[in-house]
This record gives structure tokens, sequence and C-alpha cells, in this order.
């Protein structure tokens, strides 16, 4: 006989049938995925317009940041990624 609860169905053996997958979602179904691409896009675009001058922003500021940006993304991935549990392993 099969119970029912609000997480999802409970099988027999009282295991949740409702859960399947991981915690945390694909890191394409993110906004952090969006925001780091037009940050890119926008430093990118920046460097290609702005005329760096003696002092100014150049291509290789350009490129330096957009580094930050992708180790920035990288751990904030990693994170999201730390505490999550895989039932599928369980």
């Amino acid at each position: 006989m099969t119970q029912q609860n609000t997480a999802g169905r409970i099988d027999a053996r009282g295991r949740d049938e409702g859960l399947r997958g991981t915690e945390t979602k694909s890191s394409y179904k993110t906004t952090e995925l969006i925001v780091y691409v037009l940050a890119v896009l926008g430093v990118l675009i920046a460097a290609l317009f702005v005329d760096g001058g003696a002092d100014g922003f150049n291509t290789a500021d350009a490129w330096r940041y957009v580094t930050y940006l992708t180790v920035g993304y990288m751990i904030s991935r990693g994170l999201a990624k730390a505490g999550s549990r895989n039932p599928r392993e369980d």
C-alpha cells in the first residue's frame, strides 16, 4: 500500500519516490550563469570601445577581469554544490 505526503509519494518500503536528482540546479539553469555571461560581454565590449591610453583600460586589463569573473563564478558554483547530495547515490 502506498502512502502520500506533501514532499512526494512514499513507496511500500518507505522511500520517497518524488525526489529524484540533485539538490542544486544545472549551471545553465541558474541566473548566476546569465549574470556571468553578461558581465564578461560587458568587460569585453568596454575593452573594445574604450581607448586605453597610457593609464586607461586596455585588453590586458579586460582579460584579467574576465579571469577574475571566471574564478568567482567557479567558486560560487563550487559552494552551491558543496553541500548538495545526490539521492541516486544513496
